[in-house]
């Protein structure tokens, strides 16, 4: 695929009401393609997020761009009991599949709202840890999500924000990988599901997120104590750790 045959122009990276669109679309797959594309390490990624997050019995805690709800669900079984796991996000059919999870398991201390991770209305030092998957490069200014962030932790909080890795040497060879497994396995799979041009989007999405150094800056800048970003994957996916 070309770039210039490339459907992911039709949805502009970081365009708030595109990106909603785009996770309305492909929320029923979503689960069952990261299963695919991933071959299930996405699982283990998260559980390595959740393990740095240490998330302890009667803490309340938010999930940004919480998605289906899968990472949430883990959290909130650790957070038992007398804690709080609020999942937020801005599509509404993600959040439905969420719902629907939480209510096969009514035991579990879970809130799923509709929001903005930009501006979340929630108060100042609200959580005692948060986690953000796959978020941060979707939003209109990932700085401003950072900031955000870090508002809604109190002092000494931890946060863990897992996504995609943007390599510093766009010619290297990490980052000419990531390009040809997003050019000819995630959209080629996507095709057969009808949604070429929402996963095509994350190499547009790729283009503009601030590297695994320049997050780590941006985190500082925003008030965080601690920012350390490390590259799983080969490199190829990213788990930025804070601490306000």
């Amino acid at each position: 695929m070309s770039p210039s045959a490339d459907p992911s122009r039709a949805i502009p990276p970081g365009n708030p009401e595109a990106v909603r669109d785009l996770f309305e679309r492909i929320a029923p797959a979503y689960d069952r393609l990261n299963d695919l594309l991933s071959l299930g390490l996405h699982r283990i990624w998260k559980r390595q997020a959740i393990a740095w997050l240490a998330p302890q019995p009667g803490q309340r805690l938010i999930d940004l761009c919480c998605g289906t709800g899968d990472l949430a669900l883990v959290i909130a079984e650790k957070v038992r009991p007398g804690g709080l796991v609020l999942g937020l996000d801005a599509a509404e059919t993600p959040l439905r599949q969420a719902r629907s999870r939480a209510a096969r398991a009514p035991w579990l201390p879970l809130e799923f709202q509709l929001g903005d991770a930009l501006d979340t209305q929630l108060g100042d030092g609200w959580a005692d840890g948060a986690v953000m998957a796959y978020g941060l490069r979707n939003l209109q200014d990932p700085a401003l999500g950072l900031q955000e962030l870090r508002r809604l932790l109190r002092a000494g909080g931890r946060a863990v924000v897992l996504d995609f890795n943007r390599p510093e040497d766009p010619q290297g060879l990490t980052a000419r990988f990531q390009r040809l497994y997003l050019r000819q396995l995630v959209v080629p799979l996507a095709r057969k599901a009808g949604l070429e041009a929402q996963y095509a989007y994350l190499e547009d999405s790729l283009a503009r997120f601030p590297t695994g150094v320049q997050q780590e800056q941006l985190a500082l800048a925003a008030g965080f104590t601690h920012a350390h970003h490390q590259p799983l994957a080969g490199g190829q996916m990213g788990m930025l750790q804070l601490v306000a």
